[in-house]
């Protein structure tokens, strides 16, 4: 279900009182949710001699969460540098660190190896030559092409720009080693938001023959496999939630075969980042408007900006009216913002209670990819964060945008060429 019940009931005891004090639209998290499904991760690869979750700090790049994240054991996944400063700034060590980019560039990587360093997941053969210096761990992002199949979001693995082909990886890590690369990991990341835990089996199970086949041929020892992110979650009430007892107890299985057979395990790294906090976090926004015209709509005071998924993707996010969840569905409403774009609409013919001006409207599952994908089309500002903390008190995790910080890219020295 979207939105946890306890979740709920926590948030609706104080919503207005959090709603007068800081104004909407606003994100809000939960801390007690995102450590409980971290316990739930951790209790789940209890069976594996070595799991390590790192965190994809894409999905939700504040620092009072990815602090929850490191006091829970977890590293972090990093898709650029400044994801990666963010989680130095945190005090995260060598080990706590997996920067995976793509397309990266030379002063990229010289950024991505001063002061601590990383662990450097290469996306391509080809970038092994603009190291400056090969580290001694190394991993390469592989893409199995026409082996499996992508889901709807990532696509087909063919067409995907992300990783080392299959007739290329045996080279990859040939060549490494030969420059002197000592220690050996193998990441793949093929879905996006999967509910079918059987598919990451799967994907465990090929990494672990691939590097069995890599070992044999080279004699190379690998440290770690990566099976990326990608769990899950449960968007719509009829969705199921994804089974991770399951998934935990199939791929430790296949790791004490794999142990059995090699007298050696690598350690398993996941990189999840939706499913650690996307159904832990809601978008609180005011009904401001209603509008009739061939459909009705309820206009709200957050935008797209704010939460882009159902503009860009159709995406579905469930929404109740604060006060109101008991009330019948009586209108088939457009629930839109301000934005000049027809898509900025977060439920389009959705059936909800009558709303008047005033209610609050919460939109869930918004704890990943929300905030983060926001955008200033229009000159819209980013709205703030809060955090419900375990204790039951609210703090403030990140002020809303200003127009002094939209502006501020315009104050600079003037400098002009004239060739």
């Amino acid at each position: 279900m979207p939105m946890s019940p306890d979740f709920q009931h926590r948030l609706s005891t104080i919503l207005p009182r959090i709603a007068e004090h800081y104004g909407t639209p606003f994100h809000i998290y939960d801390e007690a949710g995102i450590r409980e499904t971290c316990r739930q991760l951790i209790d789940a690869f209890s069976g594996i001699d070595h799991f390590k979750e790192f965190f994809a700090v894409k999905a939700l790049p504040n620092p009072s969460v990815m602090k929850i994240m490191k006091d829970m054991g977890f590293g972090f996944d990093c898709s650029s540098i400044t994801e990666l400063l963010l989680s130095r700034q945190l005090g995260c060590s060598t080990d706590d660190i997996m920067f995976t980019s793509n397309n990266t560039g030379v002063n990229e990587f010289r950024t991505a190896f001063a002061d601590a360093g990383c662990i450097l997941n290469l996306d391509d053969i080809s970038l092994i030559d603009k190291l400056d210096k090969m580290p001694e761990t190394i991993c390469f992002r592989y893409n199995p092409g026409p082996r499996r199949k992508g889901n709807d979001i990532i696509g087909n693995p063919v067409e995907s720009k992300y990783g080392v082909s299959h007739d290329q990886i045996l080279s990859a890590f040939s060549l490494a080693r030969s420059k002197g690369a000592k220690r050996f990991g193998l990441h793949t990341m093929l879905v996006s938001n999967e509910l079918n835990y059987e598919y990451m089996v799967e994907t465990a199970r090929m990494l672990l023959d691939i590097i069995e086949d890599i070992s044999s041929k080279l004699d190379v020892p690998f440290d770690f496999i990566n099976i990326g992110g990608g769990l899950g979650i449960p968007y719509t009430p009829d969705d199921k939630p994804f089974d991770l007892a399951s998934m935990a107890k199939e791929i430790s299985a296949l790791f004490e075969t794999f142990k059995s057979a090699h007298s050696w395990a690598p350690k398993l790294y996941l990189e999840s980042g939706r499913y650690m906090t996307g159904p832990h976090g809601v978008l609180v926004t005011t009904v401001i408007n209603h509008k009739d015209t061939y459909r009705r709509y309820v206009g709200v005071d957050a935008s797209m900006s704010c939460l882009m998924r159902p503009g860009m993707y159709g995406a579905y996010h469930h929404i109740h009216i604060h006060g109101k969840e008991q009330e019948p569905l009586r209108e088939k409403v457009d629930v839109a913002g301000s934005l000049c774009e027809n898509i900025d609409k977060f439920a389009v013919q959705r059936l909800l209670p009558r709303t008047c001006e005033g209610d609050l409207i919460i939109i869930h599952d918004t704890g990943a990819h929300g905030h983060a994908m926001g955008f200033n089309y229009n000159g819209h500002l980013r709205p703030k964060e809060l955090l419900l903390k375990e204790d039951g008190s609210i703090e403030l995790i990140r002020r809303e945008e200003t127009a002094s910080d939209y502006f501020s890219t315009l104050n600079f020295e003037p400098d002009a060429i004239h060739p």
